[in-house]
């Protein structure tokens, strides 16, 4: 027996011995990694050409992780830039003498619309210089298209793919999956056109919900073919003539209708980009890619502690969905969000606050509470909210505080409406698993929200009331936020969503433009001309996010390789469970733009 532990106690001490060593080692491994990933600075050499490919969502501003790039434990290797990065590398390439222009290399522009707006519109202030653009794909989305509708040369591969055929917005409804397994949506909401919840108990759209589907996507669209039409010199009725007839079917087709420059294969276009650049065709052309290109960006004076004015503008970055919480770099938590504005309100050295939205909405409460911080940061100092692709619902209620509201002409934002899902899952565990449920209460409304049965009529009274409440107090904040009566809020409310262009002429968006406007306009309001950007909230280490954070991308990484396309409908399974039992103030659906 002696010996038996002995025994028992040797093996343990050399598994934790093994394990200490196998943990060192991987802890080298990493620091190996991160040390081959870390950001070198990169020389541009004379005559070179920035490479810029999107085949990516891109964020609101570059994740902080020293392994992006790498391909490591199943994350994909592609180096991910925010847009910020992105637009600043536009705007250094514009007076970068080694640059002599832009190849836009193979994109299908996975982000939103106002993202590629405002790379698009950095592309035509790049041009300004003089410097040339050339885009090149064997397929063209029409997203892509947008882009590269700049550019001073389009060419697309001879048996390539032109996709030109307008736009249209497909809704998937789970009522029918919800029948088969026995679960009722209880749905309680304010607002006609707030179809966030039509997917449950709809087997299409409403009436309501497509009049208003039809509306933002006309606007849209509209903006899309004027922007093609001033950058070809095509006029937009021609332009919705081609699309309509499906005119073009084949690459010479858009060749016809001189939607592109040339039908050319890539080894053509790179001796044209050559020849551009001022380089010899017997040498390789000199393409620094975007990604590397970050990394030559040098810092600017007031980046430099001891040569930073004292003045600061900072930048208040609250991207995706909304909930309690820290959240993270990809969803908007009410604490993390909340600490940053009384960070920057109670900082001296902040003389104005750009708060970035890009946010579908999401829970009302959490909303709420990210809205009084923005009430009280206003009374103190000058903030202007920026919105990206989306600012709806709860977006567009963490912004209605606002001294001033900007946005792209094709934002989706407004959506100004509450609503609750409760399922009923008696049948489901009935009917399908053969579950019952039997209990006592001390109260007529102890079990309320109980998913085991069905809401009686005064339980869907109380929720009703609730809802109406959150719904009267969402129109008073954007009321008082937008000098507007709260009847006419609420007559523009009800769920309805809008473009930035639509915002603009209901008053619910001040003007349109970009970031940079944003930031301009705080600086102006905050009457200073020399000041210091500064981010917030402060994005987490690679350590601080290295266990969740790393096991969390992994997952998500690997299911999106694995179900591709469908791992749309993967999420949106996922979503309604996040909106069960608590008030939201949403968007309808995860809106995308085919």
């Amino acid at each position: 027996m002696k010996q038996f532990f002995k025994f028992v106690l040797a093996s343990m001490v050399g598994f934790i011995i093994t394990s200490a060593v196998l943990f060192i080692i991987f802890i080298f491994l990493i620091a190996g990694l991160i040390s081959a990933g870390s950001d070198k600075t990169v020389e541009v050499e004379p005559n070179s050409v920035l490479q810029m490919s999107f085949s990516y969502a891109i964020p609101e501003r570059t994740p902080n992780n020293p392994l992006s790039g790498l391909s490591f434990l199943g994350i994909d290797g592609e180096k991910t830039l925010g847009l910020n990065d992105i637009l600043a590398n536009i705007k250094k390439a514009k007076t970068d003498a080694n640059i002599k222009g832009i190849f836009l290399d193979e994109s299908y522009m996975a982000s939103g619309e106002a993202t590629t707006e405002e790379i698009r519109n950095a592309l035509v202030d790049f041009k300004t210089s003089g410097k040339f653009i050339i885009a090149y794909s064997e397929i063209y989305t029409q997203g892509f298209y947008y882009l590269a509708s700049v550019a001073d040369k389009i060419y697309v591969n001879p048996k390539g793919i032109f996709l030109f055929h307008g736009f249209n917005s497909e809704v998937t409804f789970l009522k029918g999956a919800l029948d088969k397994l026995g679960i009722e949506a209880q749905i309680i909401k304010v607002g006609t056109y707030k179809s966030a919840v039509e997917p449950y108990f709809l087997t299409k759209m409403s009436p309501a919900n497509r009049l208003q589907v039809n509306s933002y996507l006309g606007s849209l669209y509209d903006h899309f073919l004027t922007g093609i039409s001033a950058s070809r010199h095509i006029s937009k009725d021609s332009l919705f003539n081609i699309a309509n007839e499906l005119k073009v079917r084949f690459p010479e087709d858009a060749l016809k209708y001189k939607l592109i420059d040339g039908l050319k294969y890539k080894d053509e276009v790179l001796n044209e980009l050559k020849e551009s650049a001022g380089i010899g065709q017997k040498q390789d052309l000199k393409n620094i890619p975007l990604a590397e290109y970050n990394n030559n960006i040098p810092k600017k004076d007031n980046d430099d502690k001891k040569k930073a004015p004292k003045n600061s503008i900072a930048i208040i970055y609250a991207s995706g969905e909304i909930n309690g919480g820290d959240g993270d770099e990809s969803s908007i938590g009410s604490e993390r969000i909340s600490k940053a504005l009384r960070q920057v309100r109670l900082d001296d050295k902040v003389k104005a606050v750009v708060l970035r939205v890009n946010s579908p909405g999401g829970s009302s409460l959490a909303s709420d509470v990210i809205w009084r911080e923005v009430m009280l940061t206003k009374k103190v100092k000058p903030i202007i909210v920026s919105m990206g692709d989306l600012a709806a619902s709860g977006g567009y209620y963490i912004s209605c505080a606002a001294d001033s509201i900007i946005a792209e002409p094709n934002t989706i934002t407004g959506s100004i409406g509450i609503f609750a899902i409760l399922p009923n899952m008696q049948k489901f565990f009935n009917n399908k698993l053969g579950i019952t449920f039997d209990g006592v209460k001390t109260g007529k409304y102890a079990d309320l929200g109980n998913i085991s049965r069905p809401l009686t009529p005064e339980e869907k009274a109380i929720l009703q009331s609730q809802v109406n409440h959150g719904y009267d107090d969402f129109t008073k904040a954007v009321a008082d936020g937008r000098h507007k009566t709260q009847a006419y809020i609420n007559s523009i409310g009800q769920g309805r969503v809008w473009t930035g262009a639509q915002a603009v002429k209901l008053g619910l968006v001040d003007r349109l433009g970009n970031i940079n406007d944003a930031i301009q306009s705080a600086a102006k309001k905050a009457k200073i001309k020399h000041y210091n950007l500064v981010s917030y909230p402060e994005q987490k280490s690679f350590l601080n996010k290295f266990g969740l954070g790393l096991n969390a991308e992994i997952k998500t990484h690997l299911l999106k390789s694995e179900l591709g396309d469908n791992f749309k409908y993967y999420e949106q399974i996922k979503g309604v469970t996040q909106m069960m039992r608590t008030p939201q103030a949403r968007i309808p659906y995860d809106i995308v733009i085919n």
